[in-house]
């Protein structure tokens, strides 16, 4: 699990991993026109795996291998002391937003290591979760510098693990976030607590992307306009009917 504390099993846990037929699951559709792909993206054992774990409505598929003494000299486990498993690949869950719709999940590893698949799960997203342990702010910087280099709209979560207490304002100056990026709270172990990290994104990326289309439209108004001005000829009277 990609998270710092994936030894204590909590009732959450267990409800995350309870079997597809469980009850809380709803039945998937046999068709949906349109998949739209989301990124949970992040360092290293922030709860990736337990956000996508927790809200995804059919058994997520995972690539967790268990953690040797190989690993201490790559990775910096310092911080994630009780951290069993981690990611090699990414993980894939599922939500259904209506008969139409369905919102395709993809959790990023969260070693420098795997830094190279970042680009090819970013290709084709839609929209992004910059997942943040606030104890290690520095993590977040990668994710949040790629994003951006593709143009990928994202919010970013604070997931909570009991440290220090930060306001948002000391959030935002040491992530440099824009004005405009969402900053929530969240706790990946909670469904209910992912699936609004969820919707906070799909409301994010309704206002970029209609602003993205009004300026598109405005744009092109503005070049058929000049356009229109420039192939038509001045009009000129002739100098022997103009008596």
């Amino acid at each position: 699990m990609d998270y710092a504390t994936s030894d204590a099993r909590t009732p959450a846990d267990a409800s995350a991993n309870a079997p597809a037929s469980a009850p809380d699951r709803t039945p998937l559709g046999a068709t949906a026109d349109n998949g739209l792909k989301i990124v949970v993206v992040g360092g290293f054992g922030v709860g990736k795996t337990t956000l996508v774990r927790s809200v995804s409505e059919i058994r997520p598929l995972n690539t967790e291998e268990t953690m040797t003494r190989a690993g201490e000299a790559i990775d910096d486990i310092s911080e994630v002391r009780g951290k069993s498993a981690t990611t090699v690949a990414f993980d894939f869950g599922r939500i259904t937003l209506d008969a139409r719709n369905v919102l395709y999940l993809f959790g990023a590893p969260g070693q420098e290591r795997f830094w190279f698949l970042w680009d090819r799960l970013f290709s084709g997203t839609l929209g992004a979760v910059v997942l943040v342990d606030t104890r290690r702010i520095d993590d977040s910087w990668y994710a949040i510098d790629r994003l951006e280099h593709h143009g990928t709209p994202f919010i970013v979560a604070c997931n909570d693990f009991g440290g220090p207490t930060h306001t948002p304002e000391q959030i935002r100056e040491a992530l440099d976030l824009d004005p405009h990026v969402p900053l929530i709270d969240c706790d990946a172990r909670s469904r209910e607590s992912s699936k609004r990290v969820l919707i906070t994104l799909v409301e994010h990326l309704k206002t970029v992307y209609a602003a993205q289309a009004a300026q598109s439209t405005q744009t092109t108004q503005t070049t058929q306009s000049s356009q229109s001005s420039q192939s038509s000829p001045a009009t000129v009277k002739s100098p022997e009917l103009a008596l």
